[in-house]
């Protein structure tokens, strides 16, 4: 008997049906959609929307739909699998293509979009593509309101509703009305919210008595039901139906109706509400629900679930994309706990940080990466011969990808001086990191490399590359030298976190100063007081396990979510390097180490010189390298969690 119920026991928490799109998002702010000059990319439709909420909110999710055999079916999937979000029911359509939306903000609360969903993979979902196994291995599923526009999907959801009451699972309907995706309306009135239909809501009510739960606007409550009236439309629902009704209204929140629908609408259950600065209203609905599904699923009282229902609505109304802007739980809880200063959420800089850090697309717990962005080192070794600086960057991928093979946890520091063939010969490996410098060698003040409008240089950088920059910093040095540099190194941060790149600040004291116990962890500190929190940190060598312990508590203290500190090399030979990474071990934010001359530096001089071919050159960098490597797997031990 215990064996059978732990195999009935659901695996997942909610299983979403319907719609996936790749939305584009004009970033051109308060503009008709004819004039936005350029987009931003994201996954997009409701159950897509709502299987990504629930996932950053803890829940176990997985979504049910198709997507075109192409680069943007594949980008919904690997997005789906960056997110945690199970993807067994995703099937791949040969025939059609993946539905992509346009959007643009025009003003507040007018968002233009346009469908591009003729024949597309999502809409054609049918009763194939429903596995009972897998809508019984949820506690919940979600059907959605337009995949009832056409027979056959119409009757794919109709059969996941039938397994699933059959299984004793929840079933919860979201409205989610279009009337263009029902051909009530033009292309262009992609944002249109309501237009009668006594056959749309002959389709919504036969769906009613299945459900557990049903959440939609006043609109689509009015659809739902055929009626001309709020009241009268909650009435005819819930006689239809025993479900909880949540109506959701906007920026007054919504209420819950779980009983008789009173006179007074205003007696539901109501959750907190949240007054912010409306900016996108698009996708925030996707967000509610994630939210009030965190909690309904988990048996909160309905007041807690609509609150955490509402947080998640405000949030995604105050910044720009979909499912991209929704919390992460450790995100939603901060806001619930201490809220915030700013009616425009996205201008709140602790949760901005929040965000960016809980919602990371990779988790690296451990990095080992072979360096050579240098540029003026390998000049001078090059002498005359720096047009070949190109060329012997692309060995030094082959060598560092012979190390890493198929395992995680490998990457490389390359520029955009010298590594351009390097950069394209590293697209090869996507399981690599990338760093690419922006600082200009060897400055001090910090200047950038070719322009100082690092932003507009930065939008050409791939999604997954992280901006890495030098700074010769020592607390010591003089106030407006440090100044000056921290203003610097803040441009830099602020550019990554507004075109949203990754970020490793390198930190060199020894150069222009004594190098203490307290030195790095003092350096830190003032650079966390200017409101710098990179994503990474490259630290030089420390010569005791207190000088890393006292970098540890600084970072712990002040950003928790930092991704850690990789070590850097200066040229020292290989038996010091192991020193310092045994001293490392002092600090649990030390994840590995960036290293370059002390692996390519003796390959360089002799290829230069014409006396080591190129397989003799990659060879010599990759035993370098993976000795290094070996050294640090002994000493670190295995990764965690």
């Amino acid at each position: 008997m215990a064996g059978e119920q732990r195999q009935n026991e659901p695996l997942l928490d909610v299983i979403t049906i319907g719609r996936s799109s790749v939305d584009l998002y004009g970033q051109q702010i308060g503009t008709r959609l004819e004039d936005v000059g350029s987009f931003a990319k994201s996954v997009g439709g409701c159950p897509t929307n709502i299987a990504v909420g629930t996932a950053r909110l803890g829940l176990k999710s997985g979504l049910v739909t198709r997507v075109g055999n192409e680069q943007m079916g594949r980008f919904i999937r690997e997005q789906l699998g960056r997110e945690g979000v199970d993807v067994k029911g995703v099937a791949t359509d040969k025939e059609r293509l993946t539905a992509l939306v346009l959007l643009s903000v025009e003003a507040e609360g007018v968002s233009p979009m346009i469908f591009y969903r003729t024949d597309c993979a999502d809409m054609a979902l049918d009763e194939g593509d429903i596995e009972e196994a897998h809508i019984a291995s949820a506690r919940a599923i979600v059907v959605t309101g337009t995949h009832f526009s056409k027979p056959h999907s119409a009757a794919a959801q109709k059969k996941a509703i039938s397994i699933a009451r059959a299984h004793g699972r929840k079933v919860v309907f979201d409205i989610d009305y279009r009337p263009n995706l029902w051909g009530l309306a033009g292309h262009e009135a992609g944002f249109e919210r309501y237009v009668k239909s006594d056959g749309v809501s002959a389709v919504y009510k036969s769906v009613l008595a299945d459900c557990d739960l049903i959440v939609g606007t006043e609109e689509e409550v009015l659809i739902a039901s055929g009626e001309a009236t709020l009241v009268a439309a909650l009435r005819t629902i819930r006689s239809l139906t025993e479900a909880v009704i949540v109506l959701k209204r906007g920026p007054m929140g919504c209420i819950v109706y779980d009983g008789a629908i009173p006179d007074d609408l205003e007696q539901g259950i109501v959750g907190k509400g949240f007054p912010i600065e409306v900016f996108n209203v698009l996708g925030a609905g996707d967000a509610f629900m994630s939210g009030f599904l965190r909690g309904w699923l988990r048996g909160e009282p309905h007041a807690v679930s609509a609150t955490w229902a509402n947080a998640c609505g405000a949030f995604a109304v105050s910044r720009l994309l979909c499912a991209p802007e929704y919390p992460s739980w450790e995100e939603l809880s901060y806001f619930l706990a201490n809220g915030s200063k700013e009616k425009a959420l996205r201008k709140d800089e602790n949760l901005n940080h929040l965000h960016w850090a809980t919602n990371r697309r990779r988790h690296y717990p451990r990095l080992m990466a072979l360096a050579i962005d240098h540029r003026s080192q390998l000049e001078v070794i090059a002498g005359d011969k720096t047009d070949r600086i190109p060329a012997f960057k692309a060995l030094a991928v082959e060598a560092a990808a012979r190390v890493a093979g198929d395992r995680e946890g490998f990457g490389m520091l390359l520029d955009d001086k010298y590594g351009r063939d390097a950069l394209f010969a590293s697209t090869k490996f996507q399981r690599f990191w990338i760093g690419k410098p922006i600082e200009l060698p060897g400055s001090r003040p910090l200047q950038f490399e070719f322009s100082q409008d690092v932003g507009s240089r930065l939008i050409e950088w791939p999604v997954d590359h992280c901006i890495k920059v030098l700074c010769f910093y020592h607390p010591d040095d003089e106030p407006e030298l440090k100044r000056t540099q921290t203003e610097k190194l803040r441009t830099a941060y602020e550019a990554a976190r507004k075109i949203g790149r990754d970020i490793l600040v390198e930190i060199i004291s020894s150069k222009h100063g004594a190098l203490e116990d307290d030195t790095v962890a003092r350096a830190l500190t003032e650079l966390y007081g200017a409101g710098i929190k990179p994503d990474w940190w490259k630290l030089e060598p420390q010569k005791s396990e207190a000088a890393w312990r006292a970098v540890d508590g600084v970072i712990e203290a002040n950003d928790p979510w930092c991704r850690g500190v990789v070590l850097l090399g200066l040229d020292a030979p290989q038996d010091e390097l192991e020193k310092g990474f045994e001293a490392a071990q002092a600090a649990k934010a030390v994840k590995g180490f960036a290293v370059g001359r002390t692996i390519f530096a003796d390959a360089a001089k002799a290829w230069f010189a014409g006396n080591m071919s190129d397989e003799e050159a990659v060879a010599d960098m990759a035993g370098r390298f993976a000795a290094l490597v070996g050294i640090w797997e002994r000493v670190a031990g295995p990764v965690e969690g």
